[in-house]
Formats: structure tokens, C-alpha cells, sequence
């Protein structure tokens, strides 16, 4: 192995700590997952009821629960509008 190489791994090797994901990103990512499978679990609990397959207390509980997901989706949307529109009121 010649010197470049050597030093072209070692660079590699400090380089990649920096290419780790972010905590904040993968607790958002996981958000959304988790967003997405409440919407998904409503839906198939409503299909299930409109076919007989659920019970109606199943149905209010899950349409209960994508109910608050899309409230909660809102709300943090407002927030970030709001903090974006903030950001822009700043002198520069």
C-alpha cells in the first residue's frame, strides 16, 4: 500500500463520523412513519366497518386517533409557518 492510499483512508476514516444521520432528523423521520401508519390503520379500520368486519367501537377509536395525528400534523405546521414568517420580519 503506497502513502496516498494510506493517507486516503485515514482522511476517509475521519471524514466519516460527519456522515452520520442526525438524532433530530431520525426522530422526525420516525414521526412521519408513525403519522402515516395512524392514517393507514384508520383507513383499513373504516374499510373493515364498511364491510362488517370491524366493530363500530374500533372505528371511532382509530378515526379518534387520525383525528389527533392530523391535528397535531397542523398545529406543528402552523408553528413552522409561523416561525418561517417570523424569519423573514428580521432586518437584515
Amino acid at each position: 500500500m503506497d502513502i496516498a492510499a494510506a493517507f486516503a483512508a485515514q482522511r476517509y476514516a475521519a471524514a466519516r463520523p460527519a456522515t452520520t444521520p442526525d438524532p433530530a432528523v431520525a426522530a422526525a423521520t420516525e414521526a412521519v412513519q408513525s403519522f402515516a401508519e395512524t392514517l393507514q390503520k384508520g383507513d383499513d379500520t373504516a374499510r373493515a366497518a364498511m364491510t362488517g368486519a370491524a366493530d363500530p367501537h374500533a372505528l371511532v377509536q382509530a378515526l379518534g386517533e387520525a383525528k389527533f395525528a392530523v391535528d397535531t400534523a397542523v398545529t406543528v405546521r402552523n408553528k413552522v409557518v409561523e416561525a418561517y414568517q417570523e424569519i423573514l420580519r428580521m432586518p437584515v
